[in-house]
């Protein structure tokens, strides 16, 4: 009998494949995945950074802001004087602090006249994150006709008593009406400006009318590469 010679077959380019997977990656192939996956994760974490850096300006212009808007509601609720004050202001009062202001505080006072107390009573206190301030960023638009509402020139960052002496003022007093006034009963219109440290985008304003004791936000952007206040 002759003996039968078996012919290989080639192999397949699906069974290479298969083969290859079986071998596992080649050295080449790991330290392109893992290039990738080190790129990969600095992208996201410079995301995240920047995420939690808003967050914080964020959350510090809101605490300001709702604590006019609160001041304002309960004022004409209870009927009653509500102040708010921003940074260090002189004493207002013979009231007991619930924390001692700083440059970074946001204080809110009760003044019910004779009942219990004849001064003005703190009755909350919030601070700003610890990268964000009251303050005013080399930038932003300066000029009356520039800044929110007109009000001040976008040099000083706490910016009340516009009309009433220099201005400068950085205290609101709300009435049962829901006007704003200062301590000496003038109307009280004015701007607080809050910003991330060295951050010009990250800057945000907050104005105040004296007549209508109406609030109102503002964010700084930059269309077309100039920086221009929107209201937000």
């Amino acid at each position: 009998m002759g003996m039968r010679i078996r012919k290989s077959q080639p192999r397949s380019a699906s069974s290479t494949r298969q083969s290859r997977l079986t071998r596992g990656f080649s050295l080449l192939e790991m330290v392109i995945v893992m290039a990738l996956i080190v790129i990969s994760a600095s992208v996201t974490f410079v995301s995240v950074q920047g995420a939690v850096r808003d967050s914080r300006v964020n959350g510090g212009f809101d605490n300001a802001f709702m604590q006019l808007r609160l001041a304002r509601q309960r004022a004409i609720a209870e009927r009653k004087r509500y102040i708010v004050t921003f940074g260090t202001p002189a004493p207002i009062g013979a009231s007991t602090p619930l924390g001692a202001p700083t440059a970074k505080s946001i204080q809110l006072y009760i003044w019910n006249a004779g009942n219990p107390s004849p001064a003005p009573v703190q009755i909350s206190t919030v601070d700003l994150p610890t990268d964000v301030n009251f303050q005013t960023i080399a930038g932003i638009p300066t000029g009356s006709t520039t800044v929110p509402d007109g009000f001040g020139s976008g040099v000083t960052s706490m910016d009340f008593d516009q009309g009433v002496g220099p201005g400068g003022g950085n205290l609101v007093m709300f009435m049962p009406d829901g006007s704003a006034h200062d301590l000496n009963g003038n109307f009280n219109s004015g701007i607080l400006y809050i910003a991330r440290n060295g951050d010009l985008t990250s800057s945000r304003a907050i104005t105040v009318f004296g007549t209508s004791g109406r609030v109102r936000g503002w964010r700084l952007q930059q269309p077309g590469g100039v920086a221009t206040w929107m209201q937000q």
